[in-house]
């Protein structure tokens, strides 16, 4: 759950001012730098802690607005991508929402084509990059306008060792890009995944490598199921919730890499962005969006590997559900060994999910499954009465409130007057065995 800014503005005021009072009132035996510098320490980390959050958000606007002016780092790539290098060999990959003008993902694979032993690699460029200027590789390339506007392919099939030096690096695919107009071309669209020319050079590849829209990312997933491709993409955390990409989770055709689902990524954003988290070396505005996380279709080791259960299920710990037949189990890691019904876990558990070990059932929404009640609830705020009702929760999973381990509650039962709490997205999974089972 994000903290909002103006709370964390808050923080970071308040901060300050509880320093200043301190410093009046409580510090004459105390080092005062000593203190300073813990001050800044924790001003300078809420600080960017706000930038953080202002960044998520505008991931979340460009979602709305389908504007997706988002780049991978080349760290990102090369820290995921070394975990299947054996896959590439021989292969055809794709980039295929990449301008190699400012693309890391064809910089990695162009550096790297020799080393992975590719048998080809392609790469289309799209109309309107929004951060055209800021480029990887050179714009003169034989062939082209030289404004960098013009939407264009790139097809390599070997990098030679053009300057001689020894070694295949970006030097020979800048000196292979501009001196060969066979390997670069025109494209007769905008460079849309979706348009015919780029679908027909996806029939050519057996693997998909890139970070495409994330506004469109349910269509991008359908695209590459429908062609039964190969894939490593990027997308946003949220994206599990969605009908159709858990579906492809559930029934194990579709996980998440290797990289730590709660890590999150940094992105290269547009100049014009006014919140991010830091300006690389390069003087490129980088921003951290934490719901971002790798989803393949490649097998995943981690996925092989079973979670660790030690706690024995006691039914004060582990409340129902009211609406439907579940325990709450609000930390993975708290899954209890030797319960064998239906359990709602966070949604990081697909991060560590085994379908050796575990089965989901559901997601715990509506329109996944079906509740076993139909309460009309008043809907509250900081506890307190709004005059706006619900039905079920707003079709969520909700347990009765417990003022023990809850701030407040989000519900009232117009009938009962009964107080209930929300339950944020929930997988319902159930225990295929445990680590002491043979």
């Amino acid at each position: 759950m994000s903290i909002s800014t103006a709370i964390l503005r808050r923080i970071v005021l308040g901060t300050r001012t509880n320093f200043a009072m301190y410093n009046r009132r409580q510090i004459q035996s105390e080092s005062i730098s000593r203190l300073q510098r813990s001050q800044q320490r924790l001003v300078t980390d809420l600080t960017r802690l706000v930038n953080d959050n202002m960044a998520q958000q505008s991931l979340y606007n460009a979602k709305r607005q389908k504007n997706d002016e988002f780049y991978t780092q080349l760290a990102d790539i090369e820290n995921e991508l070394r975990h299947y290098k054996e896959q590439f060999r021989g292969k055809v990959v794709f980039c295929n929402c990449d301008d190699p003008y400012e693309s890391n993902f064809f910089k990695y694979f162009a550096n790297n084509f020799n080393h992975l032993g590719l048998k080809k690699l392609i790469a289309t460029s799209y109309t309107n990059s929004p951060i055209v200027g800021q480029q990887i590789l050179p714009l003169d390339i034989e062939g082209l306008k030289p404004d960098g506007k013009q939407p264009f392919k790139v097809e390599i099939n070997e990098v030679p060792d053009s300057d001689g030096d020894g070694a295949v690096g970006l030097a020979d695919v800048q000196y292979l890009l501009k001196h060969n107009k066979n390997t670069t071309t025109p494209l007769k669209g905008n460079g849309d995944f979706r348009s015919e020319e780029c679908v027909e050079l996806l029939k050519q590849a057996d693997i998909v490598v890139t970070n495409p829209p994330f506004s469109l990312f349910r269509e991008y997933v359908t695209q590459l199921v429908e062609h039964d491709k190969k894939y490593l993409i990027i997308g946003n955390t949220n994206a599990l919730t969605y009908k159709d990409i858990f579906k492809l989770i559930k029934d194990d055709k579709l996980r998440t890499g290797y990289t730590n689902f709660n890590v999150g990524m940094f992105f290269v954003v547009p100049n014009d962005w006014e919140q991010f988290h830091h300006i690389d070396e390069s003087g490129k505005k980088i921003a951290r969006v934490s719901t971002s996380c790798w989803f393949t279709n490649f097998e995943v080791e981690k996925h092989k590997e079973e979670i660790t259960l030690y706690k024995k299920y006691v039914p004060e710990e582990y409340p129902k559900y009211e609406n439907y037949e579940a325990i709450e189990v609000s930390k993975v890691s708290e899954i209890p060994t030797d319960f064998d019904g239906a359990m709602g876990v966070p949604i990081t558990f697909v991060d560590k999910y085994n379908p050796e070990q575990f089965q989901i059932i559901a997601l715990g929404i509506v329109g996944s499954i079906s509740f076993k009640t139909n309460r009309k609830m008043e809907i509250l705020e900081q506890g307190k009465s709004t005059g706006r009702f619900t039905m079920n929760a707003k079709g969520t999973l909700y347990r009765a409130y417990n003022p023990q381990k809850d701030d407040q509650p989000a519900f009232k039962d117009v009938e009962t007057g009964a107080l209930y709490s929300s339950i944020y997205a929930r997988v319902i999974i159930k225990k295929i065995k445990t680590n002491y089972e043979n």
